[in-house]
């Protein structure tokens, strides 16, 4: 339950913004917000960020907040020991400074456009030295919510903290995270109301049922869920630009979202969501069209198709649209052995710790995570030095029109050359007791923020 040591994203989900908080935070429309720092400012060469904190606050267990607690936690966070699985966002960051029990400030190697962002995630929320090690098992920050029970498998719950900072504006005073593995189950509890609120319905199949229960209320709203099928870079076939481009046009998205998603989905064409700031439709670059991907793998050396192992983890989706994979692959001549992994272990550390794979299907569900295939450790196993020079020029540029425009360049090349398939964006289909108020609509960051919602009545 630590999401400073944890990779899961239900770890950010349950605890971001609940239990744990940041310097600053993404809010509901996925702007930065203060948190923990009330404000804050950037030096004009952009390489030091000067943070006021707040005062009052305090951890669950009283220990008091200030700048050395939250240098030790970025420290922490930073070291070469870091077991953080954001590691990567701390890399230019060269000395942390605590100027004053209420100023605390980051000096930077080099400049840092997204770092703001960074440190809103749930992987840079701020932990306490005496408690830093145990957080895992018992939880302690300085968010709305104290953490009271977990059984494991079956609930966690959580009451309201108060010594709060804010508590005056937290109504909820005990929450019940509740796991259910049955979904069937799930939607027959919501109609009875045995359970309040599920803010990420993964039954799209049974969406339109609920839809007519008056006590429900159901929003369809986005995510940054990425769908996509990875394929190891470093390996043959995958490693010829041919062969992926004919998997890619072997695959008639619109047919997979209907039948993986029951329609509730959207074409995506590169590691891009459309509510991301520089978006560009690229779903264009690769049409369906089995006859061209055929033509493609005969040219690439493989007229009768070749055999490959895809490692599918345990997810609704991924099950799902991996059937569908295996239908129109097979229409090209490839066989695809489908070996069902379960998630997050040992699929983490087969595939994205190990690269140990063929292709594998996934939702990467963090938000502006397109460098990723500039990392020189990527699970893809993708190298490109001309993408790597892009996604470095939108760190160092000030401009935030030169950055989406940057983005875009790196969404194309990346739809180009296709290091993964890039298939569809996951909805976000939540659904909750109509007299419920303040649950998210979107999901700009994985997250069940519950700090606003409040009952009707």
């Amino acid at each position: 339950m630590d999401p400073t040591t944890a990779s899961p994203v239900a770890v950010g989900m349950i605890t971001w913004s609940n239990i744990y908080e940041g310097l600053v935070t993404i809010d509901r429309e996925g702007n930065i917000q203060p948190q923990l720092a009330t404000d804050w400012t950037i030096s004009s060469d952009h390489l030091t960020y000067t943070f006021h904190l707040r005062k009052n606050v305090f951890f669950h267990d009283g220990t008091v907040f200030d700048a050395s607690v939250a240098k030790f936690s970025l420290e922490r966070a930073s070291s070469p020991s870091s077991r953080n699985p954001q590691k990567r966002f701390y890399s230019r960051i060269e000395r942390i400074e605590a100027q004053d029990p209420w100023t605390l400030v980051l000096h930077l190697k080099r400049r840092n456009g997204s770092l703001l962002y960074w440190l809103a995630w749930p992987a840079s929320v701020i932990v306490a030295p005496n408690s830093a090690e145990s957080n895992g098992q018992e939880p302690i920050g300085t968010g709305p919510f104290r953490f009271k029970n977990w059984e494991k498998g079956a609930s966690i719950e959580l009451v309201a903290n108060e010594t709060y900072w804010a508590k005056d504006k937290i109504a909820l005073k005990h929450v019940t995270f509740r796991f259910l593995g049955n979904l069937d189950l799930l939607a027959k509890a919501l109609k009875a109301q045995e359970i309040d609120a599920v803010p990420e319905f993964n039954r799209p199949d049974l969406v339109a049922d609920l839809q007519k229960v008056s006590t429900l209320k159901t929003v369809i709203g986005v995510t940054e869920m990425k769908v996509i099928a990875a394929m190891n870079n470093a390996r043959k076939p995958f490693n010829d630009l041919r062969v992926r481009q004919a998997l890619m046009m072997a695959v008639d998205r619109s047919a997979m979202i209907e039948g993986a998603w029951d329609g509730l989905g959207k074409k995506i064409g590169s590691h891009y969501t459309q509510n991301d700031p520089g978006y560009r439709d690229l779903t264009g670059v690769y049409h369906y069209n089995p006859a061209k991907a055929r033509a493609l793998l005969a040219e690439a050396g493989y007229p009768k198709g070749f055999t490959f192992v895809m490692k599918t983890p345990q997810m609704s989706y991924a099950v799902r649209s991996t059937d569908i994979l295996q239908a129109a692959f097979a229409e090209i001549g490839v066989t695809m052995i489908v070996k069902t992994t379960s998630f997050p272990q040992p699929w983490t550390h087969e595939v994205f710790e190990r690269a140990d794979y063929d292709m594998t299907i996934i939702a990467h569900a963090e938000p502006m995570d397109i460098n990723m295939f500039a990392q020189p450790n990527s699970y893809f196993n993708y190298k490109n030095p001309t993408f790597n020079d892009v996604i470095e020029s939108i760190e160092t540029s000030t401009s935030e029109d030169e950055r989406k425009r940057l983005y875009g360049d790196a969404q194309t090349i990346l739809a180009l050359d296709l290091p993964a398939l890039f298939l569809f964006s996951l909805p976000k289909i939540g659904i909750w007791n109509a007299n419920l108020r303040g649950m998210w609509e979107n999901e700009p960051i994985p997250s069940i923020v519950l700090s606003e919602v409040h009952w009707a009545e």
